[in-house]
């Protein structure tokens, strides 16, 4: 094979989303509703998914696929494709996610709704064009082009597609641990998130970490007149609302600590000091005075820790009254890179609030609904996977790729990097602005015809015969 088959592959990916394929098979996907966030009410569909979508089009293919229960009550299942061509070739393995966020079918102001994909003009609207039916669909696409222009893949490909990514991927960890030879491979390499720029594919090592907690001040029974009982009654939202601004100051930094990674080293700074985040046409822009001082932008999001209130309750907000409110609420969120000990997030928490006076908040777990953690793993960028993955998206390109040291969200890539002992990697298929877990999610048609392109040269080069030993 020559490096013109190598360019009919990647012509070829790219007709694939020109022609309208991506768009026809894409809507067949969003159409069902795999809210997993729901529990035992979308299990049905999130089998149904695997069923009427993936396992076909992968048995098409020419791969083995096997359906593990999850362990975890209420959690859908775990699909893992498989083709494996020789054992002396190296194995690769893929990963992607069928469930998707709560579709909030009310809120919608673009499209059809989440659940009919809705062309206008470069963007096509449904839950889960983003994230992450659209990535993995692309993924699936090139891994067939290849097939097509080549015969073979000239590699083992093994492929993940869980249905609980969305509640935290419980259960995953067991099923894997559980039946590591099945899932054993060279490297990974995994499609989800945001590229740095919608024009720039991106390389990602890693992901940063995530840990959901709700802080609570509940100081009394009932509601008590705020003149008979102002100036004699301490109010929990004045406490909590004090509380959370000594975890974080009033720009956004961190007062705890042990939520800090190490400081960013020569390696990584030198890695994003071309990078720029982008949300696109958004309509949003990046608070410069926001967050970690001394840090750029990019190293804020890719590389540091970042804390967030995500809902405040007190009173009756919809109908306040004038009495101090018993108890206030607050659901918050911190995201950690590599080098912050996931174990003592919640310890460390508990004793800066200790050392600041605020013994009568408590820290307690979140909703089930949005329980879901990940620890922080990361991938050197001088691995040589590393290495040999950007210099296949260059020459694809003709560009350097951005390379990242961590995804600014959050998955479960310690499972591939800490517990199956790989280099893992990831190339995003969307851009900031898609909004994901909001109404209107979104992806950008030159963003997907460019990851098909990335994609498909990525697969060629991986049956190569040149890669990492």
């Amino acid at each position: 094979m020559t490096a013109a088959d190598r360019d009919a592959a990647v012509a070829q990916a790219a007709a694939y989303v020109d022609d309208g394929r991506f768009e026809a098979e894409l809507a067949q996907r969003v159409a069902i509703p795999t809210e997993s966030q729901k529990g035992a009410e979308r299990l049905a569909d999130l089998q149904r998914y695997l069923d009427a979508e993936i396992i076909p089009a992968f048995e098409a293919m020419g791969f083995a696929c096997r359906v593990f229960a999850n362990p975890v009550d209420g959690m859908g299942p775990v699909l893992l494709a498989s083709r494996i061509e020789d054992e002396a070739l190296p194995t690769v393995l893929g990963y992607g996610h069928g469930d998707v966020i709560r579709g909030l079918e009310d809120q919608w102001t673009k499209g059809q709704g989440p659940w009919t994909l809705a062309r206008d003009g470069e963007r096509l609207y449904g839950r889960g064009t983003a994230d992450n039916k659209g990535q993995h669909t692309i993924n699936m696409a090139a891994l067939r082009t290849v097939l097509e222009t080549r015969g073979r893949l000239g590699f083992n490909a093994k492929m993940i597609v869980e249905m609980g990514e969305e509640a935290g991927s419980r259960g995953l960890r067991e099923v894997i641990e559980a039946n590591r030879a099945a899932f054993a491979a060279d490297v990974f390499v995994g499609s989800d998130g945001p590229r740095v720029d919608p024009a720039r594919p991106t390389v990602t090592l890693g992901s940063r970490g995530v840990q959901n907690f709700d802080l609570i001040c509940d100081l009394r029974a009932g509601g008590h007149h705020s003149g008979n009982w102002g100036g004699l009654l301490a109010n929990p939202g004045i406490v909590l609302a004090h509380a959370i601004a000594c975890i974080v100051d009033s720009r956004g930094a961190i007062q705890v600590p042990e939520w800090l990674p190490p400081p960013i080293d020569d390696e990584l700074r030198t890695l994003l000091a071309d990078v720029e985040p982008d949300p696109g046409d958004a309509g949003v822009a990046v608070d410069r005075d926001w967050g970690e001082p001394g840090l750029t932008p990019a190293e804020r999001v890719y590389a540091s820790s970042s804390f967030n209130v995500l809902a405040f309750e007190t009173g009756t907000p919809q109908k306040p009254v004038n009495a101090i409110p018993p108890r206030a609420w607050a659901h918050c969120q911190l995201r950690f890179f590599a080098g912050v000990d996931a174990d003592d997030v919640i310890p460390a928490l508990r004793r800066h609030l200790d050392r600041h006076g605020f013994d009568r908040v408590q820290v307690a777990p979140p909703p089930a609904a949005n329980a879901g953690g990940f620890p922080a793993a990361h991938t050197p960028p001088s691995h040589p996977w590393a290495r040999w993955v950007r210099d296949s998206l260059a020459r694809t390109l003709g560009a350097t790729p951005a390379v990242l040291p961590g995804m600014g969200g959050s998955i479960c890539n310690d499972i591939f990097t800490d517990l199956l002992g790989l280099p893992a990697i990831w190339l995003p298929h969307s851009y900031a602005g898609c909004q994901q877990h909001a109404p209107d999610e979104h992806v950008l048609l030159p963003v997907c015809r460019s990851a098909m392109q990335v994609m498909a040269g990525l697969y060629w080069d991986l049956g190569s015969g040149e890669t990492p030993k």
